[in-house]
Formats: C-alpha cells, structure tokens, sequence
C-alpha cells in the first residue's frame, strides 16, 4: 500500500471518529426548538383563517343547492298545469270528433258534410275537423312552446343541481379534515394560552354603552350572543360561524341574508368607512370573514374555532375588505 493511499485511509477514519464522537457528546445541539410565542399566534391565525375559508365554501354551496333545489320546485309547480292542459286540450278534441261524425247534438249537420259522398270527401273531412278544433288545436300548440321552453330551464337546473350535489358532496368528504383541523387549532390554542397568547388576532376593544338598549334590533341581537361559542357552519341559536352571526342578527331586524359572507356581500349597499352606522356590515379577508358594526369603532363578530363572540375594533385590521349595509 502506498504511502499516499494509508494517508488517505487515516484522514477518512479521523473524519467518521470525530462525526460520531461530535453525535454522542452534543446530541441536543440539534434539538428542534419550541416554538416562540409569536410563531404559534402566527400559525394560530393562518390555521383558523384556512378552516374559516372552508367553512364559508361550505356555506356558499349549501345556499346555492338549496336556491337551485327551490327553482326545480317552483319550475315543477308551472309543469303540471300545463300538462293538466294539454290532456283536457286533447279530450276535447277527441270528444268534439267523436260526436261530428256520430251526428249527435248541434253537431248533427256537420255529420252530413263528413259524410257528403264527393271525390273531395277525405279533404272535407279533414278540413271541417280542423276547424271544429281549431281552438283546442292553438292550446296544444301553446302547450308544446311552453312546454319545450320549461323542459329546457328543467334542464339546466337539472345539470346545476348535479354539479352543486358534487361539490357539496366533495366538501362533505372534507368534514373529517374539517373536524381534524378544529382539533389542532384547539391544541395550537392551548398551547398559545399556556404561553401567555391573548388569541386574538385583531384589535381587541372593551365594550361600552353600546349594547345598552340598542335602537337597532340588529345590533341588539349580536349584543345577546356575546360569549357564546364559535362552531363551523353554525347559525345559533347558542352557537355561530361569522356569517351565521350576521344572518341571524339581520333576520331579527326583518332582513333575509344568506349564510355565507361572499353572498352577504352581494346583498348589501356598499358604503365607506366614514358612513358606517350600527347594524352595518365589516367584511375582512377577501370576503372570508364579516362582523356587524355597532358604532364607537366596534364590531361584534364570531372569530374563530376555540373562541367566543366578541367585541373588536373595526380598525387596525390589514385584511379589510369593505362595508355594507343590508337592504330589503
């Protein structure tokens, strides 16, 4: 062995002694570090706003089936008078046939022309039962145009409802996923709790005169579910998501507004931050989120899984979308 390959050899076992030696008396060097307060407040967040955003696709989809399914209804309830039509059009034209050709009634000299022996005996037959159902022949006609145009509409709820039973199937599979991550997001809350995290990710506001005898039954109703838990898809009555909190608030005002923040959006007159009035509503996150304003800079909203309804300031937030005011 050359004296250049046992130099080598020497340098490669000093190498692999002094890397296992370096594992054996240092092992918590590499050690992975707990987390800091602010990096589990900051994963606190990013997880409660991605359960959120699939709590409101859930919602939005429920909406949209429940709308379609209504249509088909309303579409089915136009459809049986027609078809009751149509039926009735075309007794009487076999009844008013029946009794020109029997002779019965006033109808019995038609009978002498449907039975006039003329090379012409067939046309005239023809003709004189076309216009002795000229009448019922026109429903029939209407019936058809309505008909063809209803059974297009049915079709295309038809292939709607498909796609919304779909989607809304696809999110059903993600309700364990959904159910998986509220409990991480309880045990990341914890552990944030135990650190001495606050668990808000907002500017938090202590509450006035303004849930004391509100004019607004909107306002008022937020006010009555103060300290009442957060829950996926829920619209109360002892529990809510945010968009659930505001449809019930505005239902007891008078107001309909559907269970999702998107669509609540779409409802609403928008308006500036400087016009905004009790009852009004503070959307956030690219329409992920919304809370009710009750004046003085505050809003009630239902923030997120492990927390309550709660009073936070409608400023100071990055993620702010815009302001509407439901409508009738």
């Amino acid at each position: 062995m050359s004296a250049g390959h046992r130099a080598r050899r020497s340098l490669l076992r000093t190498l692999i002694i002094g890397a296992v030696s370096l594992a054996v008396v240092a092992p918590t060097s590499v050690a992975k570090a707990e987390p800091t307060l602010a990096e589990i407040e900051a994963q606190l967040e990013k997880a409660g706003n991605d359960l959120e955003d699939l709590v409101e696709a859930f919602n939005k989809i429920n909406e949209e089936l429940a709308a379609t399914q209504a249509s088909a209804a309303t579409l089915q309830t136009k459809l049986q008078p027609l078809a009751d039509s149509m039926a009735a059009a075309n007794a009487n034209v076999d009844v008013i046939a029946i009794a020109a050709f029997k002779g019965s009634g006033p109808l019995q000299s038609l009978n002498v022309v449907l039975n006039a022996q003329s090379s012409d005996t067939l046309i005239d037959q023809l003709t004189t039962l076309q216009q002795i159902g000229k009448h019922q022949q026109h429903e029939i006609a209407d019936y058809t145009a309505a008909k063809t145009k209803l059974d297009d509409e049915k079709k295309k709820i038809d292939e709607t409802l498909a796609a919304e039973n779909a989607q809304k199937a696809e999110l059903e599979t993600k309700k364990k996923k959904i159910e998986g991550d509220v409990k991480k997001l309880e045990t990341l809350r914890r552990q944030a709790t135990a650190a001495g995290s606050t668990g808000s990710t907002g500017v938090k506001v202590t509450l006035g005169a303004e849930c004391t005898s509100p004019a607004n039954a909107a306002v008022a109703f937020a006010c009555a579910q103060l300290g009442e838990p957060y829950k996926w898809g829920a619209a109360g009555p002892n529990s809510w998501d945010c968009s659930g909190l505001t449809m019930g608030a505005w239902k007891a005002a008078g107001i309909t507004l559907p269970h999702n923040a998107a669509q609540q959006w779409s409802k609403t007159t928008h308006v500036s931050r400087s016009a905004l009035s009790p009852g009004d509503l503070a959307f956030f996150r690219g329409l992920g989120h919304v809370g009710i304003y009750i004046g003085n800079g505050k809003m009630i909203h239902a923030p997120t899984t492990g927390r309550n309804v709660e009073v936070q300031s409608v400023d100071g937030r990055s993620d702010t979308y815009g302001y509407g005011r439901p409508h009738k």
